[in-house]
């Protein structure tokens, strides 16, 4: 039953798009040359029928790129020795790259344009803050190394002691 449903809605969805091609032109893009019923359109139907309307991947790309804007959000609250650099360098770098491209594609997408900016903004925040805790450790790598050390020899020692004490208990 199930993949009936599925077939209908293929065969329609292609019929539909076969009608659209020949109303508007194959090559042609969807444009309303009769500006009276333009003016008559609802907000909805504008935002419906728009070239970056709902109905396009200028629209859900965008949507579904908040996810990453948020994500980089959350992560302000871990611990930057969590984080990871080259993650949130490319994060910056798409960031940039695709906020520059939205503003040379027609038409233009200030929405992917908005989220790009902000996916960079968070990258370039989360890379301060992973740079800025690896130079905190560099200054206390001697005094890090120096701790270690003394932890290493101190249960090096308990060792030793403890098999001697075994040693002399067993003979």
């Amino acid at each position: 039953m199930s993949s009936r449903v599925g077939l209908r809605f293929f065969q329609n969805s292609r019929a539909a798009f076969r009608n659209a091609q020949r109303r508007f032109g194959a090559g042609r893009r969807f444009q309303s040359s009769d500006a009276p019923a333009a003016e008559q359109q609802t907000t909805f139907q504008r935002l419906w029928n728009s070239p970056i309307g709902v109905k396009t991947v200028h629209f859900w790309a965008p949507v579904m790129k908040w996810a990453l804007v948020i994500a980089g959000i959350s992560d302000l609250s871990r611990p930057a020795e969590k984080l990871s650099l080259t993650q949130n360098g490319a994060l910056t770098a798409t960031g940039a790259i695709w906020t520059r491209w939205c503003m040379i594609i027609t038409p233009r997408n200030y929405l992917l344009a908005a989220v790009n900016f902000f996916l960079g903004c968070v990258g370039i925040v989360q890379v301060g803050r992973i740079l800025s805790y690896r130079r905190s450790l560099e200054g206390s790598t001697t005094e890090a190394a120096k701790q270690m050390e003394h932890e290493i020899v101190d249960s090096a020692k308990n060792v030793v002691a403890k098999t001697e004490a075994a040693v002399e208990k067993s003979a």
